[in-house]
């Protein structure tokens, strides 16, 4: 139900979206059932695709959209309570129906309206699926984390109230406020299933190179919702990703 996909070429070890208004579907049929055969690790991947979906979107910068920033938490909220649930309850419809909607209203456009967005986290975690072979929520659970950790004053705002509505961390500085709201998302990712270090993979240092290199060959140099992911708070990311 969006307007985008994406092509991997292999021979070229090349993963790159792309978008157009021409590819919207003229409808969707959604029926949660048919995840009921999926495997716990895809369960897991679309949990976390889906939230980070949201998060590329929302965690960015005030810019006056109370209902967008009150869609995507709710949005959040649901796969934070949902996601655990539809790993040990796999044929329970209510659960896999929430996640199916969640997953289908973070990515077609509604809560992005009108808002900044980052997508960063996806284009680097593009090129680690190309490269590595790793699934691409697992690219994003590894690269989400130490994103934040590293873009956090530029979305200093945004981390203090996704911390404390999303996650009821309303206690501490605001930087124990933060800390703790990257944590928790650690934390959801590998309770889904999904490490987050690059280690876990069998992904070394040799990585920080290959990736910004990469980047570097597509074009892809001044990421994020203000150009700031420059290849070098690139490295700084997957520095912080390997271990």
């Amino acid at each position: 139900m969006n307007n985008g996909a994406v092509i991997t070429n292999k021979a070229l070890c090349a993963k790159l979206p792309f978008m157009s208004p021409l590819i919207f579907p003229r409808f969707s049929i959604l029926d949660p059932e048919y995840t009921y055969t999926l495997p716990p690790r895809q369960i897991g991947n679309g949990v976390v695709d889906a939230f980070v979906h949201v998060m590329e979107q929302y965690l960015t910068y005030p810019a006056g959209g109370k209902l967008q920033d009150r869609f995507a938490e709710g949005l959040l909220l649901t796969l934070i309570e949902d996601g655990p649930e539809a790993l040990k309850q796999p044929g329970n419809y209510e659960v896999r129906a929430n996640i199916m909607w969640s997953a289908t209203m973070a990515l077609n456009g509604l809560i992005g309206s009108g808002v900044p967005q980052d997508w960063s986290t996806h284009m680097i975690g593009h090129e680690i699926t190309a490269i590595y072979g790793l699934d691409h929520a697992q690219s994003l659970a590894v690269v989400l984390p130490s994103m934040l950790e590293v873009m956090q004053t530029g979305k200093r705002e945004k981390l203090l109230q996704y911390g404390e509505r999303v996650w009821q961390l309303a206690k501490g500085t605001e930087q124990q406020r933060i800390d703790a709201a990257i944590a928790c998302t650690r934390t959801f990712f590998e309770t889904m299933g999904l490490p987050t270090k690059l280690e876990a993979y069998g992904v070394g240092p040799e990585a920080v190179e290959a990736v910004a290199d990469s980047l570097e060959a597509h074009g892809m140099t001044k990421l994020g919702e203000t150009g700031a992911v420059t290849l070098a708070i690139v490295r700084q990311v997957l520095g912080k990703s390997i271990r």
